[in-house]
């Protein structure tokens, strides 16, 4: 992820600073991820820093299925504008990053999306980062089919928050 003397996983997964319990610095105390962020809970986190944090699926829909979230509480992706662009490719980038640790580097069987809202279970944006797609169990697949109702590609979101004036 850096190099050069740059924030690596390593490094960054201790010193991660929310702020306060208010939602106004970035911290929901009701959200599940603003906790698993803010290290109140036991869930390990894969890479943390000042933007973005990454953990694995407590109910993984593959081999490989990571949740990419902002470190500071965001709403669903329908709350998100166009100056949200960099978070996104930086979620994405992330997600990509997390799976070449991992040994994973054919990109051409793996997705990278969110769950378009109501059919979010946490209110907190996240990405779903699952590989290989062609080894998902069959109960998630329609959960993560894109071009559904409920599931959008992330470069689907990046060209919707594009298209806003």
């Amino acid at each position: 992820m850096a190099t050069n003397g740059e924030t690596t996983p390593e490094t960054t997964a201790s010193s991660v600073d929310i702020g306060s319990n208010s939602p106004n610095n970035g911290y929901d105390k009701k959200c599940i991820f603003c906790k698993i962020v803010n290290k109140e809970m036991s869930t390990e986190l894969l890479y943390s820093d000042e933007e973005v944090s990454c953990f694995k699926d407590i109910k993984p829909g593959a081999p490989h299925h990571y949740l990419v979230v902002p470190s500071k509480h965001v709403g669903n992706c329908k709350s998100l504008g166009k100056e949200h662009i960099p978070l996104v490719e930086r979620m994405v980038e992330t997600g990509k990053e997390i799976l070449q640790m991992n040994n994973i580097t054919d990109f051409s069987d793996v997705r990278f999306g969110f769950h378009w809202p109501p059919f979010c279970s946490v209110a907190h944006l996240h990405l779903h980062v699952l590989a290989p797609v062609s080894q998902m169990r069959l109960m998630s697949r329609p959960l993560y089919r894109p071009d559904s109702f409920w599931f959008i590609t992330a470069d689907q979101l990046i060209q919707r928050l594009n298209s806003l004036g």
